[in-house]
């Protein structure tokens, strides 16, 4: 199947009011641990993105009764999950299919590593090229095994019954990593620890608690004890903040501009990169609604264009927006600049993001560097715009849209398609803010 090319063309100015879509990172969690609870949970706002769509899919392999026909590309539709407990899965008639979804596979792991079967857990060509090591590692080490052609999906997972806790250090801060050995520790005897060296996004200790469990937080440490029951809920999930980044962004570029966006997630983990769009220069205000759900807050973000500075990334700030380096890598071709270190996640991510980024505004006209664990954009010049491939990475696609907002001519974004990954109405959506 052809990728889909889309032109985007110049902006003067955006301006508008917008609703993301549910937050792809929550909506996972949420679902995962609605299919293994007691009871009927119901879930508002649940992601209309495919990477979402694919953990419902895996689930329903599973025997878990799922009524998603409310999810409509609209925000705030529900879905209701009908859970079948802390052991009530089924073993899968066929393989898994986890798309392009490496939170799916991932997190789906550990819970399947404590079910008495064996389960296959494939996904589309750019999910089997992503390294599977750092969860292999533990999983196995409490009792499960896991098999996979040099350490990459498909994985067959032999799970057992008789799981062991397991005191664990991520070698590389990983949410996706914690979250498997956390869930997998809900189902193990003794009590689970995962200790990380820098603080990584905590949607799953939250979501575990709105679902009854008692997770245990000190310092740099989570941990669980097996043996705890889920119960179902009514959940609300917040607007997603890594999708919404791509307004802030064309906000903070565009001269005049002004977008607010609504029902977004504010969770402390994840609003790091509005103190770095602040560095950048970008009026940034935030109004937290006064009702948090499942400990999850959520408000209002107006945005509003201003001088771009040079800014630098550290490595300490990396863990907390990783998904949203390519947005401000778009914004630094408007402006300003940015320098970026300690981010050679990015290299294992959906693509290559450091070369397919590099790549992708080199054909556009930027002046990007391209580092082991980075890259620099330097502003010295006005894209022009061209043709770039979006390397079937959804943030990439959103990207290269943003920053051809600020070129002097067109720009076709090969793959374009793609951002119905985690955002199907991105591009109906950035054409209804031009003004």
């Amino acid at each position: 199947m052809l990728a889909k090319a889309l032109v985007v063309t110049p902006a003067r100015r955006v301006h508008g009011r917008v609703r993301p879509p549910g937050d792809k990172s929550i909506s996972h969690r949420y679902a995962m641990m609605a299919a293994i609870a007691d009871g009927v949970s119901t879930l508002r706002g649940y992601s209309t993105g495919e990477d979402c769509a694919s953990t419902l899919r895996c689930l329903r392999g599973l025997g878990v009764g799922i009524d998603d026909t409310g999810r409509e590309p609209v925000a705030g539709a529900d879905i209701s999950i009908t859970g079948v407990g802390i052991r009530g899965l089924q073993a899968p008639a066929g393989v898994l299919d986890a798309g392009n979804s490496g939170s799916t596979m991932r997190m789906l792991a550990g819970i399947l590593a404590a079910q008495p079967f064996r389960t296959t857990i494939t996904g589309d060509e750019s999910l089997r090229q992503r390294p599977m090591r750092r969860i292999i590692g533990p999983l196995e080490r409490m009792g499960a095994r896991v098999t996979a052609i040099g350490e990459r999906p498909p994985l067959t997972i032999e799970g057992t019954v008789r799981l062991v806790a397991l005191d664990f250090e991520t070698e590389v801060p990983s949410a996706q990593v914690k979250s498997a050995v956390l869930l997998a520790g809900l189902h193990a005897d003794g009590v689970t620890r995962v200790h990380e060296t820098l603080p990584t996004r905590d949607h799953t200790e939250r979501a575990l608690q709105a679902f009854g469990a008692d997770v245990m937080r000190t310092g740099g440490s989570v941990s669980i004890a097996g043996g705890q029951r889920l119960h179902a809920g009514a959940l609300v999930v917040p607007g997603d903040l890594s999708s919404a980044v791509f307004w802030m962004v064309a906000a903070a570029a565009l001269p005049g501009s002004e977008v607010t966006i609504e029902q977004v997630g504010l969770n402390p983990t994840r609003i790091g990169v509005l103190d770095i769009l602040r560095r950048f220069g970008a009026s940034v205000d935030v109004e937290e609604d006064a009702r948090a759900d499942a400990g999850e807050p959520m408000g209002t973000i107006v945005v509003r264009h201003h001088t771009l500075l040079d800014i630098h990334v550290a490595p300490y700030e990396i863990p907390g927006v990783i998904d949203e380096l390519p947005a401000l890598a778009a914004l630094a071709t408007h402006g300003g600049g940015l320098s970026v270190t300690g981010a050679g996640e990015l290299r294992v991510k959906e693509s290559d993001r450091i070369s397919a980024l590099a790549e992708g505004f080199r054909c556009m006209g930027a002046d990007i560097e391209e580092q082991p664990d980075g890259f620099q954009v330097r502003a010295t010049r006005q894209l022009r715009g061209g043709e770039v491939d979006a390397h079937n990475d959804h943030r990439l696609a959103m990207a290269f849209a943003v920053a051809a907002l600020g070129a002097s001519g067109p720009t076709t974004i090969v793959g374009a398609d793609a951002a119905a990954v985690s955002y199907p109405e991105f591009f109906s959506v950035l054409e209804s803010l031009r003004a």
